[in-house]
């Protein structure tokens, strides 16, 4: 799988023909809006087996084939080398895929042994709908190992939307968190219609997660939280109210996201995380956060304060970075998940809580601002998908932030005004997938469902191998 960046000229027919591959199967990808009109600047995910590799100092082409298991051959047919003794740091070479041909009287399973793979990851990678019937001379791309990682995402869709959702993700999704049930200053929880979602989950193999938060687009919930903490007979309460959800609808674990809550309430906040954790656990169950994201213990703000990353790490079975909205739709125009702020939070969080804990929030959805801003003006929130439809209706080109590693373009209206819009694509994608690897965390959390981007779901498949937990 690789991302290729459109040029000036390109059509989608060259591409697929400079990659041997059919439209089809780049459109299906990637969902264009107008697959006749493509913009300079826009990616594109081309499904093709295979993968690029950044050489580094010493690397030689003997080497690299030796590391991906492929002969020297394979990789100098793929790629245009001047001089195949000379390689650069930083030149980019494709390593094509291994590829087995199938020997008279050969099977799945004596192949998957050969290369140290599994008969599933066989039938999966080659699409394979009888695969106790294989043909001498068939060609079978080997896959190659995958990170394992865990996949968390809310949803807030109708019923019936988020069951269409969960499953067309069925494959990519280790728990599924309803949102939300929101908390009342007596201990109730308003309900939640979730009945659907979670028949849905439990039919494919996805743990469904309770989610419980003090706040709604109209209210920041800072002083129903204060009441709650300052009263043990209503903290009591709300346990109980919470368990016996959790006990009639085969919730699994709960997820707690309080957010603005007064600083002077922290103490108060980590000693109800202990008290959940204390009460579910021998119910055998899981208990996790949501927490603002930042960048040291010691930042200010009604968002952070009251969030202990160290008691959270320590008491938690594990922790969703809440790494979006630094271009909140309140704000000025900037990316909503910039990679190099995310990168921050991430490298604070890691020196007071394990990575097999930390889950990376990824926000899926992009927002078109009014230029210049001005104050009180509010953004428009919508999907990738539809950003990347505005921009071919303006024809314009797709820009990018490299420091930010994020898309933006700007347009013109029919009324004359200006708009800017930042947005998520392969690249973007791609960036937060690497800092997921690079830093081994646990997972990645995505906020929220409801919103298509093709190119995302394309990527983390080819990425990671998704991990389903077990009863």
């Amino acid at each position: 799988m690789i991302i290729y960046v459109v040029n000036n000229g390109d059509t989608l027919w060259g591409i697929a023909n400079r990659y041997q591959i059919d439209v089809n199967a780049i459109q299906q990808a990637n969902q264009l809006p107008d697959p006749n009109n493509l913009l300079v600047g826009q990616s594109l995910v081309i499904p093709i087996y295979g993968i690029y590799h950044t050489v580094q100092n010493g690397e030689t082409l003997w080497s690299i084939a030796q590391q991906y298991g492929v002969s020297e051959q394979s990789i100098l047919s793929s790629n245009r080398l001047p001089n195949p003794n000379l390689l650069y740091p930083g030149e980019r070479i494709f390593i094509p895929p291994i590829v087995h041909v199938v020997q008279p009287g050969e099977t799945l399973r004596q192949i998957a042994s050969l290369y140290g793979t599994t008969i599933q990851a066989l039938i999966s990678q080659n699409s394979l709908q009888t695969p106790g019937l294989l043909y001498p001379g068939t060609q079978l791309i080997i896959p190659r190992p995958k990170p394992v990682t865990e996949v968390n995402a809310y949803t807030y869709q109708k019923e019936e939307d988020a069951v269409q959702t969960v499953n067309s993700l069925q494959s990519l999704l280790t728990y599924i968190s309803p949102f939300a049930y929101k908390l009342t200053e007596n201990g109730d929880l308003e309900p939640l219609k979730d009945e659907l979602v979670l028949e849905a989950a439990t039919a494919n193999d996805i743990v469904p997660m309770m989610v419980i938060t003090n706040f709604s687009s109209t209210e920041a919930g800072t002083n129903l939280m204060h009441v709650i903490f300052s009263s043990p007979d209503i903290l009591t309460k709300l346990m109980a109210n919470i368990l016996q959800i959790m006990e009639d609808k085969g919730y699994r674990g709960l997820n707690i996201d309080l957010e603005n809550v007064l600083p002077e309430d922290r103490d108060a906040y980590t000693a109800f995380l202990q008290l959940a954790v204390d009460t579910l656990h021998p119910k055998g169950y899981f208990v996790s956060t949501a927490v603002a994201p930042k960048f040291s213990d010691t930042q200010s703000g009604l968002l952070y304060e009251a969030h202990d990353y160290e008691a959270h790490g320590r008491i938690a079975d594990f922790v969703i970075l809440m790494t979006y909205e630094w271009g909140w739709r309140g704000g000025p125009p900037q990316a909503i998940s910039p990679i190099n702020q995310m990168k921050k939070v991430v490298e604070y969080a890691l020196t007071v809580m394990p990575a097999d804990k930390i889950f990376l929030g990824f926000q899926i959805y992009a927002r078109d601002w009014r230029i210049p801003h001005a104050q009180g003006q509010i953004a428009e929130t919508f999907s990738p998908q539809e950003a990347v439809r505005i921009a071919t209706e303006h024809k314009v080109r797709i820009q990018f932030d490299s420091i930010a590693q994020s898309p933006f373009f700007t347009y013109t209206d029919e009324q004359g005004q200006k708009h800017e819009v930042w947005f998520e694509d392969a690249r973007s994608a791609q960036a937060k997938f690497n800092l997921v690897k690079q830093y081994r965390l646990r997972g990645i959390s995505y906020w929220v469902l409801g919103y298509p981007f093709p190119q995302n779901w394309v990527l983390l498949d080819d990425n990671f191998e998704v991990k389903k937990l077990k009863e």
